[in-house]
């Protein structure tokens, strides 16, 4: 058999493998083995390494295409809402107001690749607190609820003032500063 027909025989295959569930795959087994290796909190510090460099990556590029120095309020919320929306998340805004902005989401970008993988939260948690702290100077990212805890859905709060609540280094909640 020629290597023409070789490689037919197996391009004729139905297997769901693409781009997009290679990557998702690669990222959870990624944090599937430091979540293995180091631990849970451990392992979401290292995710939260790259959260934060792909929310600096982000930010400046929507602040460039709106021609901005800085985000508003509203524009930080649109911008979170929109780059979900862009990574097939299905992020929507509950509520907003001068002290936080509640967020939903049904679909996670990541999508089955996320159950069981709570520390890939973190790239969710670093996006929105690095756009919201660069542009309005502060945010505390509470993971209320989450799709790789096993609920249904998301509903992330991104607090924009400091409070005398103290935060206890949990793995759903992180504060953010401008830097």
């Amino acid at each position: 058999m020629n290597e023409s027909a070789r490689l037919s025989s197996v391009e004729g295959l139905d297997i769901p493998l693409q781009r997009d569930v290679f990557l998702r795959t690669l990222v959870r087994e990624l944090a599937g083995t430091l979540q293995d290796v180091v631990g849970l909190e451990e392992a979401s510090g290292f995710i939260s390494v790259v959260g934060q460099r792909v929310g600096d990556e982000i930010n400046g590029t929507y602040k460039a295409a709106l021609q901005v120095e800085n985000l508003s309020r509203e524009q930080v919320a649109d911008v979170l809402v929109d780059l979900k929306k862009r990574i097939q998340g299905s992020f929507y805004v509950i509520e907003e107001n001068e002290e936080r902005i509640v967020f939903g989401n049904k679909d996670c970008p990541f999508a089955e690749k996320v159950l069981g993988r709570p520390s890939m939260c973190m790239m969710t948690s670093n996006v929105f607190g690095v756009i919201a702290a660069e542009n309005l100077g502060y945010a505390r990212v509470d993971l209320e609820k989450t799709i790789a805890q096993g609920h249904g859905e998301c509903r992330v709060v991104v607090h924009l003032g400091q409070s005398s609540e103290p935060t206890r280094g949990e793995l759903t909640r992180r504060e953010y500063f401008k830097v």
